[in-house]
C-alpha cells in the first residue's frame, strides 16, 4: 500500500510540475526573445551598452530574436497539433489498477454504465472489504451502477433464432436480473457494514435504463472516464447442446482512457461523459428487485 502511495504522490507531484510549466514557459519564452531583441536593439545604438556587450552584431541578434518571438506561438501551435492524444487502451481486466487508484483519494466517486457490471464488481467488492482493515485517506465512497433494465422485452442479451435472428428470452433477461440483484445485495450490505463503523461513509446503487447493453462506461473520481463497444454480437451457450444466446462479455471490451491531465481535448471528452451520464442516472429508475427478494 505505502508503494502505491509514494507512486500517487509523485504522480500528483509530476502533473503538477507539467501544469506549472504549460503555464509559465510561453512568458518566460516571450520574455527572454523580447529582452534578447531590446539589449540587442540598445546596444546598436547606444555606444556606452554597445561598448560594454564588446560586440558588433547587435542589430542582426536583435532582429533574429525578434522573428523568434513571432514565430514562437505558431511553433507552439504547430507542436500541439501534432501532439499524441493523451489517450491510452486498455482491456476490461484492468480494471483493478484504476479501482486502487481511485481509493486514493478522500472521497471515492465511481460510476459505471453497461450490461451487469460483474468485472468491475468483483475489484469494488474486494476494495471494500480492505477497507475494514485500513480505510487509508478515504472517508465517503460513493459506487453508482447503471445497468440495463432487464425486465423489458430485449434484443441484446436474447436467444438467437434462426438466420441469427434475436428472440426475446424473459428466462435469460431473469437470469441477468438475479446476477445484478446478487451484486446490489452484496455491494450494499458492505456499505452499510462500512458505514456502522463510524470512520466511513459508503452508498452503493444500482439504477435501471432502457435499451441494450452497448457503451461501456467507467468513471473515476470525476477525472478519469474509460469508455468502450460492448461486442453486441457475442453469443454463449448455457449448456454444451442449448441454444445460443447473444450475450456481450464485458471482460473482452477494450477501453479507452481520458483524462482530465491530458489535453483540452480529453478534458472536453471528460465533461462530455460525465453529463451523459449524470442525466442518465437522473432518468434511470431504481429497481424493483430489493421488493422482489423480500416477497
Amino acid at each position: 500500500m505505502s508503494n502505491g502511495g509514494n507512486g500517487s504522490a509523485e504522480d500528483g507531484l509530476g502533473q503538477r510540475l507539467r501544469r506549472f510549466q504549460e503555464r509559465f514557459e510561453p512568458v518566460v519564452t516571450r520574455v527572454l526573445l523580447i529582452g534578447i531583441f531590446v539589449i540587442g536593439l540598445t546596444a546598436q545604438f547606444v555606444k556606452p551598452v554597445g561598448d560594454a556587450l564588446e560586440g558588433k552584431a547587435y542589430l542582426g541578434g536583435a532582429l533574429l530574436s525578434l522573428v523568434g518571438y513571432v514565430l514562437y506561438d505558431a511553433v507552439r501551435e504547430l507542436s500541439s497539433s501534432v501532439r499524441v492524444p493523451t489517450r491510452v487502451l486498455v482491456n476490461s481486466s484492468q480494471l483493478g489498477g484504476f479501482v486502487s487508484e481511485a481509493f486514493h483519494a478522500r472521497r471515492v466517486e465511481i460510476s459505471f454504465l453497461g450490461y451487469t457490471g460483474e468485472t468491475l464488481y468483483h475489484e469494488l467488492y474486494h476494495r471494500l472489504e480492505g477497507l475494514f482493515d485500513n480505510p487509508g485517506p478515504t472517508r465517503s465512497v460513493s459506487v453508482r451502477m447503471l445497468v440495463p433494465d432487464f425486465g423489458q422485452p430485449m434484443t441484446v442479451p436474447s436467444r438467437v433464432g434462426d438466420d441469427a435472428v434475436p428472440i426475446d428470452d424473459p428466462a435469460f433477461r431473469d437470469r441477468m436480473i438475479r446476477r445484478c440483484q446478487e451484486y446490489d445485495d452484496i455491494l450494499s450490505d458492505l456499505a452499510r457494514r462500512l458505514s456502522a463503523t463510524g470512520r466511513l461513509s459508503v452508498q452503493c446503487e444500482y439504477r435501471c435504463y432502457p435499451g441494450i447493453p452497448r457503451d461501456k462506461i467507467c468513471i473515476f473520481n470525476r477525472v478519469q472516464v474509460l469508455h468502450g463497444l460492448y461486442d453486441v454480437s457475442a453469443r454463449m451457450r448455457l449448456h454444451e447442446m442449448g441454444p445460443e444466446f447473444y450475450d456481450p462479455k464485458g471482460y473482452r471490451t477494450d477501453l479507452n482512457v481520458w483524462s482530465r491531465e491530458g489535453t483540452a481535448a480529453a478534458e472536453a471528452a471528460v465533461t462530455t461523459w460525465i453529463k451523459h451520464f449524470d442525466d442518465l442516472w437522473s432518468l434511470a429508475r431504481r429497481p424493483d428487485w430489493p421488493q422482489r427478494a423480500a416477497a
